[in-house]
């Protein structure tokens, strides 16, 4: 599939096929894929959680506003940010340090440490920017696998956090549902988009 036809066939799918199924194999492939989106420093800050089993579905539902597709989707991811991966604990630092030596890497290492760790709101945004592009790599990726999505924001954060037992300097950035569109409900027509002048402003 060209990259356009990605972009103009993707939509957001209020109704899964609870019938069928997203494979392991599938999955795997998709968020290798969205794997090579765009990081800071590389520094890839995410990790997903594919929530699949009923009863984990269940604890989802509970805490995403009771949402009918957490149930009807076969899976529904948690993309979570890490609001400390800057940090010299990061793994990825290796490769760094490989390629350029441990002296001028500890300067990358300090400047990323001011760069997104020197306040809170730092972390955040570091946590939920990266994250964001890797979560818009995955519904691309999903849909050239010929897999369908909707990004979720409307949830308990916090709630979720606590029922899955995240980290403390882990943050949920938002929930994808994966799967397929039920095609015995009707797809709501695309809905229209903001002029360009109104959203692009060139200085």
């Amino acid at each position: 599939m060209l990259l356009r036809e990605v972009f103009t066939q993707r939509r957001s799918v209020n109704f899964f096929n609870p019938e069928k199924e997203v494979s392991t194999e599938t999955l795997k492939e998709i968020i290798e894929l969205a794997g090579l989106a765009p990081s800071a420093f590389n520094l890839q800050p995410w990790r997903v959680v594919a929530v699949k089993s009923d009863a984990q579905k269940e604890m989802l539902f509970e805490n995403a506003n009771k949402q009918p597709k957490i149930k009807e989707a076969p899976m529904t991811l948690i993309i979570v940010g890490d609001r400390e991966g800057y940090s010299p604990d990061n793994s990825m630092w290796a490769e760094l340090k490989a390629m350029i030596g441990d002296e001028q890497a500890k300067g990358a290492i300090d400047a990323a440490g001011f760069l997104y760790g020197s306040s809170e709101e730092r972390k955040i945004k570091f946590a939920e920017s990266n994250a964001g592009l890797y979560a818009m790599s995955i519904m691309l990726a999903a849909k050239e696998l010929g897999v369908d999505s909707h990004a979720m924001s409307g949830v308990d954060f916090e709630g979720i956090k606590k029922a899955f037992n995240l980290k403390a300097n882990e943050e949920v950035v938002m929930l994808i549902g994966l799967g397929h569109y039920d095609e015995s409900k009707a797809l709501y027509p695309r809905r229209a988009r903001r002029e360009l002048d109104e959203v692009l402003e060139i200085v």
